[in-house]
């Protein structure tokens, strides 16, 4: 499959979650640029890949890094995976950088998130359930250990389409905030 069937995807907080979704996306062929902590970007752009752990086997996976909020520039689709307590300042670095048709995707668990970034980007957000037993083996590889199956606001049902063709179970909902809830 190739970069050009895929929408461009940044990944804003790329710490394990952020970094199991955007490789992800990236094996199967999509444009992936991860925004994390220096040492981890700088680890990804001196390898020129992310180092993808799963089932026992370890791949090298292309994908651009930097530790810089102006990365999602560009992308059509940004998951935001911060922990919930950047979550404002995370919306407030991003707002200057997003593109007119640009999505925010917010892969946080909890049931607030998606409304707190809605408040500080001018951009659509949508809600997300994420589902993932992941860790950071070091800067630039991620481990996957289990799971990895997200639940999507219905609103969002082709990025939800975008997952599936990446190999994540994605589930469209037209209840987030009870799935929110519930998770």
């Amino acid at each position: 499959m190739s970069a050009a069937a895929w929408p461009r995807f940044a990944v804003f907080g790329a710490g394990a979650v952020g970094c199991y979704y955007g490789g992800m996306l990236a094996r199967a062929g999509a444009a992936v640029t991860l925004i994390g902590r220096p040492a981890h970007a700088e680890a990804v752009t001196r390898e020129g890949a992310l180092l993808f752990e799963m089932r026992g086997a370890v791949e090298r996976v292309p994908l651009v890094a930097t530790p810089e909020a102006a990365g999602v520039a560009g992308a059509d689709v940004v998951l935001f995976c911060v922990k919930s307590g950047d979550t404002e300042a995370g919306a407030r670095a991003i707002a200057p950088h997003l593109g007119r048709g640009a999505m925010v995707v917010s892969l946080q668990n909890g049931v607030d998130n998606a409304a707190r970034i809605a408040e500080r980007v001018d951009a659509p957000v949508i809600a997300a359930v994420v589902y993932v037993g992941c860790q950071m083996a070091g800067p630039g590889h991620v481990r996957h250990m289990g799971r990895g199956d997200l639940v999507i606001d219905a609103r969002a049902a082709a990025v939800a389409t975008l997952f599936e063709r990446a190999g994540v179970s994605c589930r469209a909902s037209d209840n987030i905030d009870g799935d929110l809830w519930e998770s």
